[in-house]
């Protein structure tokens, strides 16, 4: 995992909802997985995004399968493109793979935060069970659960110190 900066995200605050931004290049696969999986762990606590630097048209069917086998849900989920407000406002901008943060890199799509002393994006350099010749439906549990478990730190990290409800 790459890390540009530690910091905890500037703009939460307690009452404020964190937002998280998860990118891949199509946002068909990891990307959506992470939203569904962080949905499912965080409820109301965190508001979840995803997008893709060159998004395709539909979702990975096997990936909807595996996060399902956990009890989260890609139904309704669409590719989108990254949309430059939400960069900005993201606290997290966490990239899944080294294409997508090439591809962000070179756009100069950094999702600095508005605080000049936060750099709010992560890349995650996530398992690819393909490259030792493991696919299907082993693939993405494995890739699910390389996920699964950094966003459990993230959502700790996201959440930490706050005293008040969550707003949106």
């Amino acid at each position: 995992m790459t890390v540009r900066s530690a910091a905890t995200p500037a703009s939460t605050g307690p009452g404020r909802t964190p937002v998280v931004l998860f990118v891949c290049v199509r946002n068909g696969g990891k990307s959506q997985m992470a939203a569904a999986l962080m949905r499912r762990l965080a409820g109301d606590a965190v508001e979840v995004h995803s997008a893709g630097t060159d998004p395709g048209s539909k979702v990975n069917a096997l990936s909807a399968e595996a996060v399902a086998e956990l009890g989260a849900d890609m139904a309704g989920a669409t590719p989108r493109a990254i949309d430059p407000d939400l960069l900005r406002r993201a606290d997290r901008v966490v990239v899944l793979g080294a294409e997508a943060a090439r591809t962000l890199a070179a756009r100069g799509d950094r999702g600095e935060s508005d605080d000049d002393n936060a750099d709010t994006h992560v890349t995650w350099a996530t398992d690819e069970p393909a490259d030792r010749g493991i696919d299907g439906m082993e693939r993405m549990r494995l890739v699910r659960d390389d996920i699964d478990r950094r966003l459990r730190d993230l959502l700790a990290e996201l959440t930490a110190g706050r005293t008040e409800p969550p707003q949106r």
